[in-house]
């Protein structure tokens, strides 16, 4: 077929999407199956008024019902996409099948005033619903001819109508145009709508991508220039102290000083590094059924050496031997920047508190708690940034690292109290076996 006429067929097929086609077909077909179950239940109740149903007309409305039974279970098994010109070859043979089936069944039942008429109405809804506006007058132009030719042939082959029958037709006429023609319309405007509405959504959805390029883009950026500067000082002051070291003059204990100097701003530098691959570098995460109280216990005992120094006290609060379905040494190390954290804060006398709870869905909760808030807003805001800190040698990149291990294990990290003498975050992590036991972690 060439292309021009393919343009003429999509053009006149006002729905050519196949999925649309085959819900509104069904819905047609078992309309018609329910008109013809009434129509004829009407005529076998009212066979005193109607006449007995003959052989030839029930053989017709068994034939009407096999062909629609099989057409919706085609509709029902069929998944091969439809073009526009196979929905357009289906939906005329639909119509010319209704009005021909009325024709045969108004002939059989040899009444002027037919009841059979009324399946008429289905091709005039198909063809609102399917057709654009030429095709669907086209068929209200016929469903009107046949409707007022048909008083006309009982007025030739029978005795003289009245002509009140023929104001009758028209009336029926004018009724199927009127639902033809409002049908059409409110479907072509439910159209216009709908292809609005999906041009709305690819233009979101368009921006959407837009902006997460954007940001994309902008969180490289900002993470660029924060390592940058992360390397750049000690970098520098590794530089400056060798320097100083091997300059002339330099006396034997300032050249040990610029060299300890040095040493430290490599360990720093190796920290740094060690934090941001920690955070970045994508890790295969071996999940297990392991005790929550046996990873605290651990983690309290880590860190109670540091919170010794600063006078600060570790508190333990176990549960009835919780257990999740986690990577232990990842969690420990989530925990243990936590506690650290939570320790550097803390004042002399003060506790810190680990604990496990229940949390929603089967999931649980490790908090750790402290009675040094409430934390800033503006710090608040960017706590999980990377390379963000308030401490003095800090990478920042602490709690970034612990959120991070915290979502790959499909849990979270958030701060979940914030008011003065009290500050918690919690870690949710689940306790059910995951899909698989090997996940990837990482920023």
């Amino acid at each position: 077929m060439s292309s021009s006429r393919k343009r003429h067929f999509a053009s006149t097929v006002l729905n050519s999407d196949s999925a649309s086609f085959r819900q509104e077909e069904s819905l047609f077909v078992i309309l018609n199956l329910f008109v013809l179950a009434i129509l004829l239940l009407i005529h076998a109740l009212f066979s005193s008024y109607f006449g007995n149903p003959s052989k030839a007309l029930i053989a017709i409305l068994a034939a009407a019902f096999v062909v629609e039974a099989l057409e919706l279970a085609w509709l029902q098994a069929s998944a091969e996409p439809l073009a526009s010109t196979r929905i357009l070859l289906l939906t005329g043979f639909s119509v010319a099948m209704n009005f021909g089936l009325a024709l045969a069944l108004a002939e059989l039942s040899g009444r002027q005033d037919t009841q059979y008429f009324i399946l008429m109405v289905v091709p005039v809804l198909e063809s609102a619903f399917r057709l654009s506006l030429l095709p669907t007058l086209a068929v209200v132009a016929a469903a009107d001819f046949i409707n007022l030719f048909w008083v006309w042939h009982y007025v030739d082959v029978g005795p003289g109508v009245p002509v009140g029958e023929y104001f009758e037709a028209g009336t029926v006429s004018l009724i199927y145009t009127l639902v033809g023609i409002l049908v059409w319309l409110l479907v072509h405007q439910l159209n216009a709508k709908e292809s609005s509405l999906s041009q709305s959504l690819r233009d979101l959805q368009q921006a959407r991508e837009r902006l997460l390029r954007e940001e994309k883009l902008a969180a490289v950026g900002r993470l660029s220039s924060a390592i940058a500067h992360e390397i750049r000082n000690p970098v520098a002051i590794i530089g400056s102290a060798l320097s100083t070291a091997r300059a002339a003059g330099t006396q034997g204990s300032e050249r040990e000083e610029m060299f300890d100097i040095a040493a430290k701003e490599a360990g720093r530098l190796e920290k740094l590094t060690t934090d941001f691959l920690a955070y970045a570098r994508p890790r295969v995460l071996e999940r297990v059924s392991s005790s929550l109280d046996e990873v605290m216990g651990y983690v309290a005992d880590v860190c109670r050496p540091r919170s010794n120094e600063r006078g600060v006290s570790i508190v333990t609060e176990f549960g009835d031997d919780q257990r999740a379905y986690v990577d232990a040494g990842q969690i420990q190390q989530a925990l243990i920047n936590l506690v650290m954290n939570a320790i550097e804060a803390s004042a002399p006398a003060d506790q810190v508190i680990l604990r496990a709870v229940p949390a929603f869905d089967g999931a649980v909760q490790i908090d750790v708690e402290d009675a040094a808030g409430p934390v800033p807003s503006e710090v608040v805001s960017r706590m999980f940034e990377p390379f963000f800190t308030t401490k003095a040698g800090g990478t920042g990149l602490g709690l970034a690292i612990a959120r991070n291990i915290a979502r790959a294990h499909g849990g979270d990290l958030i701060l979940s109290l914030n008011e003065r003498g009290r500050v918690c975050f919690s870690l949710t992590l689940p306790t059910t076996a995951p899909d698989s036991n090997l996940t990837r972690c990482g920023g």
